[in-house]
């Protein structure tokens, strides 16, 4: 039943099916993904981002390939029953970073990086170390065989081995996922341990965690935005219970039409390991990670065809993962989301929880190893806690694309540009605009050497300070938008691009002591009650609702408490420092079809 144990081989049990599949065949090093062929299974590390442009640090592990020769379907129970019991022996045991070390990490990225607008969360790693006793390839089988004996709510339960490693795991997480053209991603954030009832509604209704999951929820649609053609649909949220954690997650959905490699090239990798915006994160990652991550982060790649010949893709996160060389060397990577709520000694805790379901698999979790949670999705008022998430996200994510159809005779056909800051919201926006029945162009803001033929530019979103006006990027930005107010070219500008726009019109800039990442609020726009999202950590101020700038009279939308413009609108532009894209903002395509109508009054026949 098993494959020979001398050449490489993979086990895959998938959630919700009781067989394992038996993959054997040849391993081959590749070195992008689209030299990925078909019937294979890909070990992705996390340095093939480079293939998006993003930063990494480069460990130099391999794009390892199984080409399957062959593979089989054995019933669960009969696989468990061939499978080693023998317990695991470890020796030298700790996390490579010390919780001490790991705290301090944790605090300078709440301070320097969230608190000066580089992102909304970010995941830093660090991971638990050990070596194995005796035969390496023996101690992973009866780790599997206690994950599949023990763990439960898997997305997939496997064990690959390549002769110079082996990854044993359990992870929760679907990445990405094709079949029949049609996409799915899986976006998971919030984690508590063997919760009662009580317990678990305190979860369901902690602020920090609603806001972590709708963070990684925006950033999913985002890649959505890429891959799928009318974007993605959100689906849930539900609860992901697991041996020694409970999860909450959402299902997003979207028909595609691109290669299943390109699908994973543009989703690399998932929110929910990196942080947001993606491109950004990467770069934060590296820049206090300081090391490679190996595979952690990264995915298992499934590609095949199915009976009629049309691709697959299944493609899990590597995490809840054991990485084991050949030597013996033991490794289980594991990382906490910061956000701004995060404390460093609750991101510390975490990481040994999240550690704890491979621990336990090893044989280091003690008597609660054993243990059996009671389930508690289908309790009445656990499902009433996850829909009540739903109550305030925007309609317009959570429709089918067909029933999206909002298209406005006034701005049929106009076309516009999207100048695009780093920040893929902009592909929401794209989508957003289309549906409104713009015709839309989307342009990094390194190659706007003109906008003339638009009949309105919008100026999107970013991370960064926008008060340095000196660094590339914000230069080039406020040099685009200066150059829209001089030509009286309708403008409409989003969270960055609305900050530079403000700095323009001559408003003050500021920090705010406690940055708007990630969060959904009330306002009054223009007279008009709207929830909204904002991602946000400096905001433009004034004492009073309007003002006269050299472009004209101008009209705000701010908070009376303490002067932050929310909104501006002057005579050919309009500026939001929230995202109307997002899926915080519940009524955010109302707004910008608002907007719009106002920027792009009705063509004289």
């Amino acid at each position: 039943m098993l494959p020979d144990l001398t050449r490489p081989f993979a086990l895959l049990r998938r959630e919700g099916r009781d067989v394992v599949e038996v993959l054997a065949g040849t391993v081959v090093t590749v070195d992008a993904l689209g030299d990925i062929p078909d019937e294979s299974l890909s070990l992705v590390p996390f340095r093939q981002v480079r293939e998006r442009g993003f930063d990494c640090v480069d460990d130099g592990t391999p794009l390892s390939v199984l080409r399957i020769a062959s593979r089989a379907l054995h019933p669960l129970a009969d696989v468990i029953a061939c499978l080693s019991a023998v317990p695991v022996v470890l020796s030298g045991g700790a996390f490579d970073v010390s919780d001490d070390d790991y705290a301090t990490i944790v605090a300078e990225v709440l301070r320097d990086e969230i608190g000066r607008g580089e992102g909304s969360n970010f995941v830093i790693h660090r991971v638990f170390e050990a070596d194995v006793d005796g035969d390496p390839v023996t101690a992973a089988l009866a780790v599997f065989r206690r994950l599949l004996e023990r763990e439960r709510g898997a997305y997939w339960t496997f064990l690959v081995s390549t002769g110079d490693r082996i990854l044993v795991g359990a992870t929760p997480e679907r990445h990405v996922s094709v079949e029949d053209g049609l996409v799915m991603m899986n976006p998971i954030s919030g984690t508590v341990r063997h919760p009662d009832k009580a317990a678990l509604l305190r979860f369901l209704t902690d602020r920090k965690e609603i806001d972590e999951l709708s963070m990684v929820l925006d950033e999913e649609l985002k890649m959505m935005a890429t891959v799928a053609t009318e974007g993605g649909q959100v689906v849930g949220p539900y609860l992901k219970e697991m041996a020694h954690l409970v999860h909450t997650e959402y299902l997003l959905a979207g028909r595609s039409a691109l290669d299943v490699r390109d699908v994973l090239r543009e989703t690399m990798f998932a929110p929910t390991v990196v942080g947001s915006p993606i491109e950004n994160a990467c770069r934060v990652v590296a820049r206090h990670e300081r090391r490679g991550r190996g595979y952690y982060g990264a995915v298992l790649a499934l590609i095949g065809r199915d009976a009629a010949g049309r691709q697959t893709l299944d493609a899990p996160i590597l995490i809840r993962t054991a990485d084991i060389s050949a030597s013996g060397r033991l490794r289980v990577p594991v990382g906490a989301t910061l956000v701004r709520h995060s404390t460093p000694a609750g991101e510390v805790a975490e990481t040994h929880t999240k550690a704890a379901g491979v621990l336990a698999a090893l044989g280091l979790g003690g008597p609660a190893e054993a243990s059996t949670p009671t389930l508690l999705a289908a309790d009445p008022g656990v499902q009433a806690a996850l829909v009540a998430r739903n109550a305030t996200l925007a309609p317009f994510w959570l429709r089918d694309h067909q029933t999206r159809a909002l298209a406005t005779p006034q701005l049929a056909g106009r076309r516009v540009l999207i100048v695009d800051a780093e920040d893929t919201f902009t592909g929401m926006l794209h989508h957003q605009l289309r549906v409104l029945g713009l015709d839309v162009t989307l342009r990094k803001y390194t190659d706007v050497p003109s906008v003339a033929g638009f009949d309105l530019v919008v100026l999107g979103p970013g991370p960064g300070d926008p008060r340095r006006i000196e660094e590339p990027k914000m230069a080039a930005m406020r040099a685009v938008a200066a150059r829209l107010l001089a030509d009286g070219t309708p403008t409409l500008a989003v969270c960055l691009g609305h900050q530079l726009l403000s700095g323009l019109l001559g408003l003050p800039l500021r920090r705010k002591a406690n940055p708007y990442q990630g969060m959904q609020r009330d306002i009054v726009f223009f007279g008009r009650p709207a929830i909204v999202g904002f991602y946000s950590t400096f905001t433009a101020t004034h004492p009073h609702d309007r003002f006269t700038s050299e472009y004209g009279d101008v009209e705000l939308s701010r908070d009376p408490a303490n002067g932050d413009v929310h909104a501006l609108r002057g005579p050919t532009f309009a500026g939001v420092q929230f995202h109307p894209e997002s899926v915080l903002s519940y009524d955010g395509i109302e707004l910008l079809r608002a907007m719009l109508t106002t920027l792009l009054p009705a063509a004289v026949s």
